[in-house]
């Protein structure tokens, strides 16, 4: 089962729907709910109903259950199906409804800030493959700071992000039997290649429609309808949604590689890279400010 995680504006989108173009995999919009399913306590019926309260309410401030175009009730009723009940079920019995709608036998996830949960996530489903996509953090912070979801415009603040993502699936990807990294700088500029990577590591063929993903990439993100929070106000408009995967329609574009250069002034590149400098060495990312940070992280 591949898992792609990376930091947010990495690319993940535009590897999502090349992978979820081959004719046998589905991957749904971002989950997000595998990080409190480990914290789930008890068992039978009072384990399953907690278990669906966490699916289908997640997250709290701004549900994300009706992206995914399953009926409640419809889990509900199959989940009323596993006995004994685990969790580790219930999960595999969302994606295998999801894949369904597609007539696909398997599936994936793609959700950036599981990059913080490969382990949980492994122990929970042992059949993960985890694909963290790399992307120079200087690029995402010039993609980042516009968005709803962004930690901040302070570049501090954005270098921080970026390096406490990648680090972290960096540091606990070490402890996973499978795990690949790859660049988006890469997969941009060669994507054939690097997708034959990514298949040989899933267990997929290289099939054409990979490449063609653009074709079908606005009807798979219909499903991303507006955001609201608990009281009802908009989060995020579909429209806005929409307008922040536009790139999507569109094949790799090397364009999008170094963007910083231009939109970053001298000094936010130096204090990215005077938080983030080491992690950048360690990906082979060009550094402007010597000093000390190109050593790479052990």
């Amino acid at each position: 089962m591949p898992f792609i995680v990376g930091a947010p504006r990495s690319g993940t989108t535009m590897l999502r729907l090349m992978l979820d173009a081959h004719p046998e995999l589905a991957i749904p919009p971002e989950t997000g709910f595998l990080q409190i399913v480990p914290e789930l306590r008890g068992w039978g019926d009072a384990l399953r109903e907690r278990f669906f309260q966490a699916v289908t309410t997640f997250p709290a401030n701004a549900p994300a259950w009706e992206d995914f175009q399953i009926p409640a009730e419809e889990f509900r009723a199959r989940l009323a199906g596993i006995r004994p009940f685990h969790a580790a079920d219930g999960v595999r019995l969302f994606y295998r409804m999801y894949a369904a709608r597609f007539g696909k036998p398997r599936w994936g996830d793609k959700t950036p800030l599981y990059s913080r949960h490969l382990l949980d996530i492994r122990k929970l489903l042992p059949e993960a493959r985890f694909i963290h996509l790399v992307r120079d953090g200087r690029d995402i912070a010039v993609s980042l700071r516009e968005r709803w979801f962004s930690p901040g415009r302070d570049i501090a603040v954005q270098a921080a992000f970026w390096r406490d993502h990648v680090a972290a699936a960096r540091d606990q990807g070490r402890a996973c039997p499978h795990f690949l990294e790859v660049r988006f700088e890469d997969l941009v500029r060669d994507p054939e290649t690097v997708l034959g990577r990514i298949c040989d590591f899933t267990g997929l063929e290289l099939r054409p429609e990979m490449l063609l993903y653009p074709q079908r990439a606005a009807r798979r993100l219909e499903e991303h309808g507006a955001r609201h929070t608990a009281d009802g106000a908009v989060l995020a408009s579909r429209e806005e949604r929409l307008r922040q995967q536009a790139h999507t329609h569109r094949s790799p574009d090397p364009a999008k590689i170094g963007v910083w250069r231009r939109e970053l002034s001298a000094e936010e590149a130096r204090i990215f890279e005077e938080i983030a400098g080491g992690l950048l060495a360690a990906y082979s990312y060009h550094l402007d400010v010597k000093k000390e940070l190109r050593r790479a992280l052990p």
